[in-house]
């Protein structure tokens, strides 16, 4: 289909910088819908720790990939890509233009780039590497990735135990580095791509962390973890968020600590989201109050 007059609009962005109020308003003004691009908001069990957008939101714009999977499902980046790419062209049958928001820059990367496939590696491989984390930690995680893979892990988040026992899986189980399998050569869509970035001086969106953080809390964040404390095991969960409250719940800290660690884990998370972003120099950053400005830019 000729998609030429079609338009892509990405919003992303740290965590706590306010990209679904824009991604509603945005997908008011141009009368679409909403992709998510977050990588545990599709998980239907995942709703306090993740930010998910409450029921109002969900009501005042239609989106896509919000609770859509259980999270005892095998539901990778590389499939995310696949089926919202799908979705992408189904839709642009009805809109012109589509939203597309989140802070998971491996699912948009997915999205717009896609990956070769990766070869299956065998259930007993990922199985092993969780056990030595649960035992050893994430240094040993670390360091077997420092050995096995040095140029990857060079670049990989090395604080994302998820991130490294996914590389070093691939890497036991194929030979090959997780990295090889990422496409090199650009993809060409029909459509238009804008990629919009959403920045704020950092005192202000670390103070917005600290306070979402705070509601969190208050709206039941430490029972949700608890109803999720089997499943700690599982990619989405190996996060910050749910993870200071399992090593609480393992009587590693108390209940203090793990506040502390939450607050101060989810700035370190936003700082590392944000060196992503930056990388890509096809994004216009704004301020999350500058609607003017970004549909200007759209226009």
């Amino acid at each position: 289909m000729h998609q030429s007059h079609k338009h892509l609009i990405t919003i992303v962005g740290s965590t706590a910088v306010g990209k679904t109020a824009v991604a509603i308003e945005l997908a008011r003004h141009f009368k679409t819908e909403i992709i998510s691009a977050d990588s545990r908001q599709i998980f239907k069990e995942l709703n306090i720790g993740t930010a998910k957008p409450d029921q109002a939101e969900l009501r005042q714009v239609p989106h896509h990939f919000i609770s859509s999977h259980f999270i005892a499902e095998n539901y990778d980046a590389a499939q995310y890509g696949r089926d919202a790419l799908v979705l992408v062209h189904k839709l642009f049958e009805k809109f012109d233009h589509l939203i597309l928001c989140g802070g998971s820059g491996l699912y948009i990367k997915a999205l717009l780039e896609g990956f070769d496939d990766i070869p299956k590696v065998p259930d007993e491989i990922r199985e092993d590497l969780v056990k030595n984390y649960e035992e050893s930690g994430i240094k040993w995680l670390q360091e077997k990735m420092a050995e096995l893979d040095p140029v990857h892990f060079a670049t990989v988040d090395q604080q994302n135990p998820h991130r490294l026992i996914r590389a070093l899986e691939v890497r036991i189980g194929t030979g090959m580095s997780i990295a090889s399998f990422q496409k090199k050569k650009q993809v060409d869509h029909p459509f238009r791509v804008h990629k919009i970035g959403l920045e704020l001086e950092r005192e202000e969106l670390y103070q917005r962390i600290d306070q979402r953080m705070d509601q969190m809390i208050e709206a039941g964040l430490f029972d949700e973890a608890e109803k999720l404390f089997p499943y700690r095991s599982h990619n989405a969960l190996q996060t910050v968020g749910y993870q200071e409250i399992f090593d609480y719940l393992e009587g590693k800290y108390d209940r203090d600590e793990a506040i502390r660690l939450l607050k101060r884990n989810s700035r370190r998370y936003a700082k590392r989201q944000l060196t992503w972003f930056k990388r890509d120099l096809e994004i216009r950053w704004f301020h999350p109050r500058d609607i003017s400005s970004i549909i200007d830019s759209i226009n």
